[in-house]
């Protein structure tokens, strides 16, 4: 049987749930509201979305969504947030968050422009 240091398996716990609270590699921590939208995220939009800073989205035609305030203010999805996105293609799903949903998710995509 194989012993590990515990000191080893501490790093490794550090650098793992490092990575996983931040947006991408070598982001500082997010905020509780950035937290809660990346999770909300990652459940609904990384199966075809980037949700991050680095990786390449899942499905080739999905923007990563780290490039939408490169088009419009992220604050302006507030109203299509709380009203339903809806798009051009019939793959994505309609959504319509509540109010703190919505802070939640608006705070990681303010996030994903620093």
């Amino acid at each position: 049987m194989h012993s590990r240091s515990p000191l080893a398996a501490a790093a490794f716990f550090m650098v793992f749930f490092q990575f996983s609270a931040s947006p991408g590699f070598g982001a500082g921590p997010l905020s509780p509201s950035a937290q809660r939208g990346q999770t909300f995220m990652r459940a609904n939009c990384a199966g075809c979305h980037s949700i991050d800073k680095v990786s390449e989205s899942p499905l080739a035609a999905a923007p990563p969504l780290r490039t939408l305030h490169l088009k419009y203010p992220v604050e302006s999805l507030q109203e299509a947030l709380a009203e339903g996105i809806i798009t051009g293609h019939p793959t994505m799903p309609e959504f319509r968050l509540d109010p703190g949903q919505i802070d939640d998710v608006i705070s990681y995509l303010k996030s994903l422009e620093q």
